[in-house]
Parts: C-alpha cells; sequence; structure tokens
C-alpha cells in the first residue's frame, strides 16, 4: 500500500467493506511499498500518527484529501500538513515521532519485503499468501472467500 497512491485510495472503501462482511475472519495486514515519490515521507506521518493511536483516522484523512497533496503520482507531503493541522491531529508530536530510526527501518523492511515478493505496482494483495493475479473487486472478493471457504 502507499497512501499517495491513486487507485489504493479508491480501493481503500472496498477494503473496508471487505473487511466489515468478513468480521472476524479477515486479518487485515499493511505492508508499505512506497514507490511514488515522496511516499517514504508520507509514510512516516502515518507511522508517528500510529504512536498516537491516530493511525486509522490519519490515514482517512490522507486517502480522503489525497487529490490535493498529491499530483501526477507525486506526493507533495508539505500540503498534507494542513490538513492535519485543521482536524486537529497533535502536528508538533507527529513531526517529532516521524524521525523515529524505528519507523524509517520498518519502512524499509516493508519494501525490500515487497521486492522480494516480486511486488511492482500498488496496491498489491495477497491471502494467505496467495497472490491476486487479476486486479480487481471482484477477483480480490473471490480469493478471500474461496480462503474463508477453505478455513471455517
Amino acid at each position: 500500500m502507499d497512501p499517495a497512491c491513486e487507485t489504493c485510495r479508491q480501493f481503500f472503501p472496498f477494503v473496508e467493506r471487505l473487511l466489515e462482511k468478513h468480521e472476524g475472519k479477515v486479518n487485515h495486514v499493511i505492508r508499505y511499498a512506497p514507490f511514488h515519490q515522496g511516499s517514504d515521507y508520507v509514510l512516516k506521518i502515518l507511522e508517528a500518527a500510529r504512536k498516537q493511536n491516530q493511525y486509522w483516522p490519519v490515514l482517512e484523512l490522507m486517502f480522503g484529501t489525497q487529490p490535493y497533496w498529491t499530483s501526477h503520482h507525486k506526493a507533495q507531503p508539505e500540503l498534507l500538513w494542513k490538513y492535519l493541522e485543521h482536524y486537529k491531529f497533535d502536528v508538533a508530536r507527529l513531526r517529532a515521532d516521524m524521525d523515529d530510526p524505528a519507523i524509517a527501518k520498518n519502512i524499509e523492511q516493508d519494501l525490500k519485503d515487497a521486492h522480494q515478493l516480486g511486488v511492482n505496482k500498488t496496491p498489491s494483495f495477497f491471502v494467505n499468501g496467495k497472490p491476486l493475479t487479476s486486479f480487481g473487486y471482484q477477483q480480490l472478493e473471490a480469493l478471500i472467500d474461496a480462503a474463508i471457504a477453505e478455513h471455517y
């Protein structure tokens, strides 16, 4: 996932509906693939938000305002700060926490893992280790439904 990816933003509500539909049966794990210019910086903000227990609200804000801080697949994170300030997130703490070396290390590891798995675009989905080979809403739902049928 990459918060600067337009397709990730478009898929986000669909993934939320799938999680609701299969509540208690699906574990959603997000791994980062900052392929878009400036995305690594945006991910540091997102991970800093996790330290404040604000991960999901900040991710939703990022996707909701993405057209205003991302242009032609290039994140402009300096534009994102005004939205974070407007919605009363602790911006000073976000700015401090995003410099935690552990955050950079986690993002770097996710990117290495993505390359090792052959991920070259976002979003990319895996269900129980099986990649979604044909991209689409119905294809993802079918892959999840098959995994649930197999295990429940």
